[in-house]
Formats: structure tokens, sequence, C-alpha cells
């Protein structure tokens, strides 16, 4: 007898959505979380009237078919995301508008004519943001890719964009992943975020499910026709037991699955310092992106407060300072005043009168933050998603795509949800 049908492994979108959709077709399900609280990669926390967003930080109108419907059947509609309604900016001397827009061809954007007509030529083709291994572009990296053109293309826009989003280095990260998620979303003009903070549709699918937070999952054993999860000395069977969690992770609980691809599929960290500040600044852009060429300590600033009104108290500033990813390991272990002297210092130039305004930091560190969709991953990707399925162990999360993107973690929790279905769909008892 198995003490649940499903039992889910990650409280992120990706397993919350698997949850909802198995536990409506009439699938006993648990979700076990680690954390305190439910969202994973899309967590907010809620401090002294400021919402923080402590990973996620928008969603696109465009290439979110899944999460929309997904929303829809929870009775949110789009007012619940309203528009952002600013662009991102790159500083290059000076923050310049028009990142990854239409008019940024016309504007510059930062970039020279050449750079610009490369870029649209560059940015032509198909990109299949399920299949990103079917492009055409083989196992070129970002920098193999931009080598042709203008260096501006690959310093002062690809690398802006991957390094400061994605956390990914341009030597080492496969470009069709990234085409494919670019040209998917749309203008940054376009993109939302949630009105309530970035975990208000994990909130609302947890309300849904039976979840358990605080529980650390030590392993995953696979028993043939059933599965259990392990936390110390208590033991939990189930029919199916879905991962839930990014891919080290996942490696780690259950390294009996022997997966090629979860052995290469690596994660990027993110380390953020939140500013709350006394008083506004920034703008026009919600977002300034900081090529490396410009400084390497920085990658993103956000304008939490521009992003989004509620974000910060009225006549208050939120502002969100990424950490460049080749510092970002280093300052997983560093205390969180030296993140903030150091982050704070460098975003200075960029914001002046940042430190000045800065009352409070928030310093917060993911280890696994964002699937690093490398060549190699990336040939092993098709092989690994064809496996899906044939066992009592499954997986689910955005690098089951190679794409970091929340639509990707719930597509794959959907995908889960219809392979698991018939596996626990006899007798329950």
């Amino acid at each position: 007898m198995t003490d649940v049908d499903v039992a889910v492994v990650g409280a992120g979108v990706a397993g919350l959505a698997a949850a909802y959709r198995l536990a409506g077709s009439g699938c006993e399900v648990r979700v076990f979380e680690a954390a305190d609280v439910v969202g994973g990669r899309m967590t907010t926390l809620r401090e002294d009237g400021f919402v923080i967003d402590t990973c996620a930080e928008q969603i696109a109108e465009r290439g979110y078919r899944e999460t929309w419907k997904l929303l829809a059947e929870l009775g949110i509609d789009r007012t619940a995301a309203p528009r952002i309604g600013r662009g991102i900016e790159m500083w290059r001397g000076r923050a310049r508008g028009g990142v990854a827009q239409p008019r940024g061809l016309i504007t510059g954007a930062g970039l020279g004519v050449r750079a610009r007509l490369d870029g649209a030529r560059a940015m032509r083709g198909t990109f299949d943001v399920e299949r990103p291994e079917v492009s055409g572009l083989g196992d070129r990296t970002v920098a193999e890719f931009a080598a042709p053109y203008h260096p501006d293309l690959l310093d002062y826009l690809l690398q802006p964009v991957v390094s400061g989003f994605f956390g990914w280095q341009p030597a080492r990260s496969a470009v069709a992943p990234l085409l494919a998620l670019l040209t998917s979303v749309g203008s940054p003009r376009t993109w939302r975020t949630y009105a309530e903070g970035m975990d208000t549709f994990a909130r609302a699918l947890a309300e849904k499910v039976d979840v358990t937070t605080g529980f650390r999952v030590d392993q995953v054993v696979d028993d043939g026709s059933s599965a259990r999860i392990v936390s110390g000395a208590r033991e939990i069977s189930a029919r199916a037991v879905l991962l839930a969690v990014p891919a080290p992770v996942a490696a780690g609980l259950h390294p009996c699955h022997g997966s090629a691809f979860l052995s290469v599929c690596s994660f990027t960290p993110v380390v953020k310092a939140h500013l709350l500040l006394d008083r506004p600044l920034g703008g026009p852009g919600y977002a300034l992106t900081v090529p490396t060429a410009e400084d390497g300590t920085v990658a993103t600033i956000i304008f939490d407060h521009l992003k989004n009104p509620g974000r910060a108290p009225a006549g208050r500033g939120l502002v969100t300072l990424m950490a460049h990813p080749s510092v970002a390991p280093d300052l997983l272990t560093m205390a969180d005043d030296d993140v903030t002297e150091r982050l704070a210092g460098a975003g200075e130039r960029f914001v002046p009168g940042l430190r000045s305004a800065t009352r409070r930091a928030i310093v917060r560190r993911v280890p696994d933050a964002l699937p690093e969709a490398t060549p190699r991953a990336l040939a092993l990707r098709a092989g690994f998603e064809a496996s899906l399925g044939q066992g009592a162990v499954d997986y689910a999360g955005d690098w089951v795509f190679l794409s970091p993107c929340s639509e990707a973690a719930v597509r794959s929790g959907l995908r889960a949800a219809r392979r698991l279905a018939p596996v626990v769909s006899g007798d329950s008892g």
C-alpha cells in the first residue's frame, strides 16, 4: 500500500502546476517543499511595506500561453499582472534606451549602425523554445555565434542580456535557447509583473493542492512499480515521485537515474542586493543592463518601484542589484554587509545617490537559480525528454527545456502531469 498517488518534491511553479493538474484528474497528490514558503525561484519577500521579488522579476505577454491559460483557470485575469510599460536600458557611457525593442534598431540602444544591421540579420530565423536543439545553430555558444558580426553585437547586446537576466557567460552558454526565448517573448515594453508580487501564481496554485513546507527530502528511491521519498528517519511511499527541483538537486536526490543530461545540466547562481531607499531613484527604464565592458561587478539594476508602484511605499524606492556572473560564486559565501558594499559601491556609478538613499539592504542568494544551456546539455536534452515517463520517478522544471523562464517550468509541470496520470490511475488503495 502506498501513502499517496504522487509525491511532488518542490513547490515552485513546475511542481505546483503538476500537482494542480493531477489533483484535478482525481489523483491524491502531496507536495513537499524544503523552504518555509512556496514559489521556489518565484518567491516574494514582504518587509516594511516593500514587496521584494527575490529571483524572477517579470512575465511576458507573448510566449506564455500555458501560464495565462492556467491563470484563467484559477480566476486570475490580466489585471492582476499589469504591464510594466517601461523598457530596458543599457549602459554605454550613459543609459541608452531601446534594448531588445524594435525602436532600438533606429535609436541605436548604444549600438552603431553596422552593429544594428548585424543584429537584425542575426535574429532572423525560426527558433523553437521547446526544442532549441533543432534550430540549426548546432552547438555554437553565444560568443561563437556573435564572432562573425560587429563586436558590439556581443559586447553591448547579447552579453548584457544573457549575463544580466540569466546569469550566463557567453563563452559557455549555447545561443539557440537564448534566441528561442528572446524571439518568443516580444518587446520588454509588453512584459508584465504580478501586482502583488511574483509569488502570486505560486500562492494561488498552492491553495488548490496539499503542500507541506519546511519538509526536506534527503533521497528518492525508485522501487520499480512505486517510489519512496526519504526525509531523515521518515519515508513516504507513492505510486510515483515527481522531482520538480533544479537539475543538480534532482541528480543528488536520485543519483540512480544515471542520466548523462542530468549530470551536465548545470545551473548558474544569482546573488541580489535589494536596497530599500528613502526616495525613488532611476528611470525612465525599469531595468538597466551593465555590459562586462563597462563593469564586471553589477550585471543588472532593477528599479522595482518603477516596475510596479506597489513594490515600495509612497515616496520611497526599491532598487535591486544583480551581481555579474563572474563574481556571483564568490558572493555566495560572503557576509551580507560585504555583498551590499561591493554591489552598491559599483551601482553608485550608474545610479548617483544610491548609497546615501539606502536605509536598509536585504541580500538574497540562489545557488541554483537558472539552467545553464551549455552546448553539451543542449546535445543531450532531447534524449532525456524522450526518456521521461518510463519509471516511477519523473522530472519537471524549466531546465527540461533549457529555457530559463517560468513558462517553461509551467509547461514541463503540465506535461509531467499528463505522463503520470495514467501511471497512477488505478486503485489508489
